[in-house]
């Protein structure tokens, strides 16, 4: 894999540009701040023009750049296209020589569950003995070596995505699993037509502050099933299906523009894939799996009866579309363990259940306190906020499932950024009150997390069931502009600490700590 690349091999394939500059990248960055020597500099216009940091790119080295506005005078070669994010993803598929050609490549989109569902899928891919890389919000793994991404909550840019399958090319890796985010597919940081399976979850209500509306943000998510039916070409002839859960409310839609082969998945009797005989416990789940006129036990430690559909997801890709064996599916279904933050049980000795989990939309509350009820006789005690400079409807949303589902709720702070927590609090609560809950009664107002946390566990009774729900597996927690190092994992265990009179970690700071501490809420 060359280390550097001249511009105009990369522009092959843009015939409408005739006078490309002959000069040697080193690689194409979309923030100026990051730009290396000799790089490209992509000027997008996501959430700012940025075009006015072309300036700063030329300062930091870029030795080129591309945008779709003219600019007379750039300090560097400039090249104007119409569709800058295209470019960005076509530029970086060149630069890498197209190294999806080389494989199988495993999209996996939806609103909750993608994460696990796309580990299932790679679990099931090692059982089978295929090579097998994957590349989530969470993390990439390449043969034997796992890199933490830094992204979390989004797809990595098209030139990291199209590196990473580079590097997987290089190790031997045929089947790639890809967690597709509606950022990454609306922002073309994905380029759907490499895509030969494509799995969705569920779309529900989510990211409607970027996407506008649902039916916008079901949009971007179809982009992946709509690039089937023109993917590449590849050597070696992978095949082509749409994963779609007829369960969902997207099942309809997305069956409409999927030009390939469907494999249906659910709980309905016309699913192709389906599930009976579901038994859930607090150390996991069990059913059968049917497939045509196959039968087979599915074992599994994921907690949470949601599960169901993300394995279901995962066998359908394995058996029906790449021919694996039912019985190595659900071997490596039942390989898979936990996914850190995932309904992540913290247990310190304590009488009663702790759970981080990362739901942070209406639809996955709804889910983790429905599976909660299984879990337990106790009480369902629930911690979460809902982020600032995001979609202000689900406020409510939460609020008002947790009120209905859960016994006691403690709204509190999540990423507020440059909004007023105490207002996000209150737009929370009035959807709280709504459903009927009391306030200093069924639900309780703590903006600082950690002492929320702390909190819900003296209310904690043995048996119950404290859930700290919408940070998950994240490593900070923004207030203003400063990502402030949090972990609910660490917290939660901090809290338990305390809780215990034992020895364990400092909880982490935020600045809600130095404001006045509520009231007790014994």
């Amino acid at each position: 894999m060359s280390h550097t690349k001249p511009l105009p091999i990369l522009f092959a394939n843009f015939p409408a540009l005739t006078s490309v500059p002959d000069i040697e990248i080193t690689g194409i960055a979309v923030d100026s701040r990051l730009v290396q020597p000799g790089q490209l500099f992509v000027a997008t216009s996501d959430t700012h023009d940025g075009h006015v940091y072309i300036p700063q790119a030329v300062e930091n080295g870029a030795v080129a750049a591309l945008g779709t506005k003219p600019i007379p005078d750039a300090g560097v070669p400039y090249i104007q296209v119409e569709d800058s994010r295209g470019a960005l993803a076509a530029l970086s598929a060149a630069f890498f020589d197209f190294p999806s050609k080389q494989m199988t490549l495993i999209g996996v989109t939806g609103t909750d569950g993608k994460t696990t569902t796309a580990n299932l899928i790679y679990q099931i891919l090692l059982a089978a003995g295929l090579k097998a890389g994957m590349v989530t919000t969470v993390n990439a793994i390449i043969g034997d070596v796992e890199l933490d991404t830094g992204f979390h909550v989004t797809t990595p840019e098209a030139f990291d995505v199209q590196r990473y399958l580079a590097q997987m090319g290089d190790a031997g890796i045929t089947h790639v699993v890809l967690e597709a985010t509606s950022h990454g597919l609306a922002a073309r940081r994905l380029i759907p037509e490499q895509f030969d399976i494509a799995v969705v979850t569920n779309i529900t209500h989510e990211h409607l502050d970027f996407h506008g509306s649902y039916e916008a943000y079901r949009a971007a998510k179809g982009l992946l099933f709509a690039g089937l039916s023109r993917a590449e070409d590849k050597s070696l002839q992978p095949p082509r299906a749409g994963i779609l859960n007829m369960d969902d409310i997207s099942y309809d839609y997305l069956a409409e523009i999927t030009g390939v082969d469907q494999i249906s998945y659910g709980l309905q009797p016309d699913a192709l894939i389906r599930a009976e005989n579901i038994h859930t416990t607090p150390s996991g789940l069990q059913f059968t799996a049917i497939h045509a006129d196959q039968h087979y036990p599915i074992s599994s430690s994921l907690v949470g009866d949601y599960n169901v559909s993300n394995i279901l997801a995962a066998l359908a890709v394995a058996v029906p579309v790449l021919g694996i064996d039912p019985i190595t599916a659900a071997q490596g279904v039942a390989a898979m363990r936990a996914v850190p933050g995932r309904m992540e049980v913290i247990d310190m000795g304590q009488s009663f259940t702790a759970i981080v989990d990362f739901a942070h939309t209406p639809n996955a509350l709804l889910s983790v306190l429905k599976a909660a009820r299984n879990m337990t006789d106790g009480r369902i005690i629930a911690v979460f906020g809902s982020a600032g400079l995001r979609d202000r409807a689900k406020r409510r949303m939460m609020a008002e499932a947790s009120a209905e589902l859960a016994d006691i709720s403690v709204l509190t702070a999540e990423d507020p950024r440059t909004e007023s927590l105490d207002d996000i609090l209150a737009e929370m609560a009035a959807g709280a009150v709504s459903k009927g809950a009391v306030e200093g009664e069924t639900f309780f107002r703590i903006p600082d997390r950690g002492t929320a946390i702390r909190s819900a566990l003296d209310l904690a009774q043995p048996g119950d069931l404290v859930l700290a729900l919408g940070k998950g597996h994240e490593q900070s927690m923004c207030f203003i502009e400063t990502e402030y190092p949090w972990d609910d994992r660490t917290a939660m265990r901090a809290a338990l600490a305390d809780f215990l009179t034992i020895t364990g970690p400092e909880m982490p700071y935020l600045p809600t700590q130095e404001e006045e501490m509520p009231p007790s809420v014994d």
